[in-house]
């Protein structure tokens, strides 16, 4: 079974590497971007069929090592 993680940080958390993108996009022409939040995608292949042992898996791996959840929030995406 697949399983999708994505981490973001927190509203209110500083992103120096969204803006570095924001400045970037502005500097190539792109002016119409307000503002870049940038995050990570972690796809997993898991050994479970079970949706809700395999959700309640990943999520236990982001609240240990994937995600820190001082300063980010996560979403977990289970399928196929």
């Amino acid at each position: 079974m697949k399983a999708r993680v994505t981490v973001t940080l927190k509203s209110g958390v500083l992103d120096p590497q969204g803006k570095a993108i924001l400045h970037a996009l502005a500097a190539l022409g792109f002016g119409g971007v307000e503002d870049v939040r940038q995050g990570k995608l972690i796809e997993l292949e898991l050994d479970q069929s079970d949706p809700d042992k395999a959700r309640a898996e990943v999520e236990a791996m982001c609240e240990k090592l994937l995600a820190n959840t001082v300063i980010e929030n996560y979403r977990v995406e289970i399928g196929g």
